[in-house]
């Protein structure tokens, strides 16, 4: 991209230097000082096309800071209120709340282009915490659950591997370089309008800029199209990954090629988001197309595919049948169904069962570290289990905007008395009675959840906190901070869920500074990562000869070369607070070997409990590493 860029920046810079010096005659006629009056003249034109488009750019990046919201409304779209009625946008939400707690991530905000039949879908944001997932009114309205799920699950993958954060800037990049264009275009047309006297020499000034800005439209679909083909064959093949099935994201593929809406945007210039789309929502040739041949991409899916199945879609469609709520799986998830049937199996049953609380379990170290951000059928299964097993009173106070953090903070409450008390004391000091009142009432549910229902509620709460106003999230953190730390006898895994929340806020508030990949060696992070394991093997363990065991196997695995010392922090908060922001700066594969040296850890025992491995996806999500629900065990 930043190759390509400085090409299109050279070429439109040389373009209107060219103009200039026609504009000047310099070639037709010489005389004394003309060298010098086009040196000075190129110099300042050059300078100031630079500048120019660089100002575009910072200003279309300054304009997304946002994140993932603001590139869905600057397209109108509508957002899904928590608490929608509609049935239709209650199946979307339940779809992307399941993904997104599979995932292990925080719920995304939920957008519909109402105006768009076509079927189409992007994911945009800067890193998961500010993420939005928006859908068009054609997905809702000819795409089964099945079909859905495998579009939405396309989206998680751009989420999961950082390609949101490279499609919104290349947003600002390609303004800035199709900057001159838009200028040119808005000139001509204006003096046009205006029949000013001497408008000809103002249309024709339009008209050149308007040239010359076709060469930035011509370098921003080609950087496009060079980053996005190859990135829609790999989510499309993580969309099957997490799925465990074809069919889903198939049949979307296959009712774009078939139907005549496509996936084309018709009421919104898709211009700007086109490498950002499920599908081509232009309408390039060969040359410039974002997403590769369609037929393509269904045949990686589908080797046995026969293009003659589209017709027979576009027929079974062409008069689509009203069902209403059914659990149809051929209806589409706003209550349509084909003409006729046809004869596709249904899919697999997505019922899940939690373990028991009490249940151990042997993990594998690779196969847990595979699992960051690779959801499956499994993941999905137990997500499902997980959203409807969640007592209705607290799915309604997480979605709720007022009970959010209210729910958090009932997460968060100590089973001892005198800590409980205390923590009282502090949301008093900042929250109103009304606050308290809720936060002790739900914690009379919350302590009945099952442990691996905490990170999902959370996960459910999060849409409702990142609406709230900058002030109150700020203070939302400060009180999280002196919750944790309200006597010092704050429990491990209570510390790490407000640790985690905290960070989803403070990323949520400030999307376009998050940093997603580190560049920090393990070498430059040794004493972090003995306080994370020595604080991890000792609230694991009883027995501190076990501690001291799983502490070296563990930490073995990191960093092979040294010789620990088993040496717990006393003060094991501040510990994991200087820790846990230096270990989030690793590279990714430095975090790779930091989940499986945490599985070797906590499983040096040979069993895992469920608490155990609850506190391993929280320490991971606070790395940025989300796991799925149900880790990966030993066969």
């Amino acid at each position: 991209m930043i190759v390509l860029f400085t090409i299109a920046v050279i070429c439109i810079v040389a373009a209107v230097d060219l103009i200039v010096l026609l504009a000047l005659g310099i070639g037709r006629e010489e005389r004394r000082g003309a060298a010098g009056v086009a040196g000075g003249a190129i110099l300042a034109t050059s300078l100031g096309v630079i500048a120019v488009i660089g100002l575009a750019t910072l200003y279309r990046i300054s304009t997304l800071r946002g994140g993932g919201s603001a590139v869905a409304r600057q397209l109108g779209a509508t957002p899904i209120a928590v608490d929608t009625t509609d049935f239709a946008y209650r199946r979307l939400r339940n779809v992307i709340e399941e993904i997104a707690i599979a995932s292990g991530v925080p719920v995304p905000e939920i957008f519909v282009l109402e105006q768009e039949t076509a079927i189409n879908a992007f994911a945009s944001g800067y890193s998961p915490a500010d993420a939005a997932v928006t859908v068009t009114r054609g997905c809702l309205d000819k795409l089964t659950r099945e079909e859905l799920q495998g579009v939405i699950a396309h989206e998680f993958s751009h989420l999961l591997n950082g390609d949101m954060r490279l499609n919104i800037r290349l947003i600002g990049v390609a303004f800035g370089i199709l900057v001159l264009a838009i200028i040119g275009r808005k000139i001509a047309q204006t003096t046009a309008d205006s029949r000013a006297r001497d408008g000809g020499l103002i249309i024709a000034f339009g008209i050149a800029l308007l040239a010359v800005g076709y060469i930035g439209v011509f370098f921003a679909r080609i950087i496009k199209a060079s980053i996005s083909r190859q990135r829609e064959f790999l989510a499309d093949a993580s969309a099957v990954q997490f799925t465990r099935q074809t069919d889903g994201i198939a049949g979307a593929l296959k009712k774009i090629g078939g139907l005549s809406d496509g996936s084309r945007l018709t009421s919104h210039d898709g211009e700007e988001v086109a490498h950002m789309l499920f599908g081509d929502g232009v309408g390039y040739s060969a040359l410039f197309a974002t997403h590769p041949p369609l037929v393509d991409r269904i045949k990686r899916l589908q080797p046995q595919f026969n293009p003659d199945e589209l017709a027979e879609i576009a027929a079974d469609w062409a008069q689509p049948r009203r069902v209403g709520e059914s659990d149809d799986p051929q209806a589409s998830v706003a209550g349509f169904a084909p003409a006729r049937g046809s004869v596709r199996p249904e899919s697999a049953s997505r019922a899940g069962k939690l373990p028991s609380s009490t249940e151990a379990m042997r993990l594998s170290a690779t196969a847990v570290s595979e699992q960051v951000g690779n959801p499956d059928t499994g993941d999905y299964q137990a997500a499902a289990a997980l959203n409807t097993s969640i007592p209705a009173v607290l799915g309604a106070a997480a979605h709720g905007r007022e009970q959010s953090m209210a729910v958090i903070f009932a997460l968060l409450l100590n089973a001892d008395a005198a800590v409980r008390k205390q923590q009282i004391e502090l949301i008093v000091r900042y929250h109103d009675a009304g606050t308290v009142a809720q936060v002790e009432q739900l914690a009379l549910h919350t302590a009945r959840l099952h442990p691996m229902q905490r990170l999902p509620l959370a996960a459910l709460a999060f849409p409702a906190l990142r609406r709230q106003p900058r002030p109150k999230l700020q203070t939302f953190v400060i009180v999280l901070k002196q919750l944790i730390k309200a006597d010092g006898r704050v429990s491990l895994d209570e510390y790490c869920l407000a640790r985690l929340v905290g960070v989803q806020v403070v990323d949520a508030l400030n999307p376009a500074l998050t940093r997603v990949m580190g560049r920090i060696k393990l070498g430059d992070a040794v004493a972090e990562l003995c306080d994370l394991f020595a604080v991890l093997a000792e609230y694991g363990h009883e027995d501190g000869e076990g501690a001291r065991r799983a502490y070296v196997l563990g930490l073995h695995e990191v960093l092979p070369g040294i010789k620990p010392v088993y040496a717990p922090p006393q003060d094991w908060a501040r510990a994991l607070d200087r820790a846990l922001p230096r270990l989030d700066l690793l590279t990714p594969a430095g975090k790779e070997m930091v989940v499986r040296g945490l599985t070797h850890a906590i499983s040096a025992d040979g069993m895992v409990s469920v608490n155990e491995a609850e506190l391993l996806r929280t320490v991971c999500a606070a790395l940025h590493c989300p796991l799925p629900p149900i880790l990966q065990q030993v066969a």
